[in-house]
């Protein structure tokens, strides 16, 4: 009976084909460490779940074929094998290789990690039951990915994975600033309530954004730690610039940053605040290719922005104007010919 189970357990999580017209949210769920941790992990992946269902996007599991996921009241199986001896993290890999398909290329790909990680000095690594994955190896799986792409690393000494994974179209999210923050993260918790809960919603868009998960997840963990009277053993950090560096949520006041970075570097956070797992019905009623213009124009604004300081004010104006003019033309425009305009987000663009 046992082995049936968990036969069972290892069919329900294996990844169906996805479709190529919607979103995918990829959550690999690593090794425990203890049945506490397990129970947590098991909770957050339930989140994103959750989340992806609620805005229609494909989910894939990976790690989660032990019974105790599954509601069974058995031990968790120990041998870190899959149907047809699959590790976790061959299936992962395999996962994310079906998602990388031409026909994929313009919805996103989310990647979450949950669970605990490690740091050598040299190379970071996810835990997962059998072989971890590395830094690496995670960057070399997702080499020719196209697709707009968003990686959350949930595991301590996750920083490392910034670095090896940041680069253009991309948003990378790590639980800690070093791959030295090695204690247990508690940032996925937050960051997996935040995701589609209407009090992270800080412009009031009808939608959440992974820029205000982020800033609201991070404000709760520093919360946590404040409140035991902790150090605090973990800073999360997010890329969206494809600069490897990384800013903190201390950058930001609301959603823009109001902090530079010493050595003048571009900060982070504009592309992050356009991705939303759950889209609003405005933007539900935008169709696909017309909101990756409106995204394409919003950053060509928000480059414009930061760029206001070096350039003449006439000539600042002059490049903002047709900028703005076409923004709203796409706002302007019905969604089909019996549709109403659609109504743009309470957010502006950029402030000129």
């Amino acid at each position: 009976m046992l082995s049936l189970l968990l036969a069972a357990g290892a069919l329900l999580s294996t990844p169906l084909p996805s479709s190529p017209d919607r979103p995918t949210v990829i959550v690999a769920v690593g090794a425990e460490g203890d049945a506490d941790y397990g129970k947590r992990f098991a909770q957050w992946a339930q989140r994103w779940e959750d989340a992806a269902e609620r805005g229609n996007a494909n989910f894939i599991a990976v790690g989660q074929d032990s019974p105790q996921f599954h509601g069974a009241d058995l031990e968790a199986s120990p041998s870190a094998e899959r149907a047809g001896d699959e590790t976790d993290k061959a299936q992962l890999k395999t996962a994310i290789e079906a998602e990388l398909e031409p026909e994929r290329a313009h919805q996103p790909l989310w990647i979450v990690l949950i669970g605990h990680g490690t740091f050598d000095g040299k190379q970071a690594k996810f835990n997962l039951r059998g072989p971890d994955v590395s830094d690496e190896e995670l960057a070399e799986w997702l080499e020719r990915c196209k697709r707009p792409l968003a990686v959350i690393n949930c595991s301590s000494a996750s920083a490392p994975f910034l670095t090896r994974l940041s680069g253009p179209g991309r948003v990378i999210v790590t639980a800690t600033r070093t791959g030295n923050e090695n204690n247990v993260a508690r940032f996925g918790d937050y960051l997996s309530s935040a995701i589609a809960a209407g009090g992270a919603d800080l412009d009031k868009d009808g939608q959440v954004s992974l820029l205000e998960a982020f800033l609201a997840a991070s404000h709760r963990t520093a919360e946590f730690y404040k409140h035991e009277g902790r150090i605090q053993t973990e800073h999360a950090l997010l890329d969206d610039n494809g600069d490897k560096l990384g800013i903190s949520a201390d950058f930001f006041a609301g959603l823009r940053a109001t902090k530079g970075a010493a050595d003048g570097a571009a900060i982070d956070g504009p592309r992050a605040r356009q991705y939303h797992l759950v889209l609003s019905p405005a933007e539900q009623a935008m169709p696909a290719e017309r909101r990756a213009q409106r995204d394409q124009l919003e950053q060509a604004i928000e480059k414009l922005r930061q760029q206001k300081e070096s350039l003449d004010e006439s000539d600042y104006y002059s490049r903002l104007e047709p900028l703005l003019l076409e923004l709203a033309r796409i706002y302007a425009t019905p969604s089909s010919p019996t549709s109403a305009p659609v109504k743009p987000p309470a957010r502006p663009a950029a402030a000129p």
